[in-house]
């Protein structure tokens, strides 16, 4: 796997280890997103933050 794969894999690792510590992190960036583009894409942000929440096993 490349460089790219394997900085993704360690990242979920680490997600999975701290998943409290993760959901911080995704939340803050999705609420970021979300003041920069003034809401206009709430319900994408909202979507891809579940979908990352999920592949941990966070955001519970």
């Amino acid at each position: 796997m490349g460089k790219l794969g394997d900085m993704a894999n360690k990242a979920k690792e680490m997600a999975k280890a701290h998943p409290d510590q993760a959901d911080k992190g995704v939340d803050s960036v999705e609420r970021m997103v979300d003041e920069r583009t003034g809401d206009k894409y709430d319900a994408q942000t909202d979507k891809a933050a579940d979908a990352v929440h999920r592949s941990y096993g966070g955001g519970e």
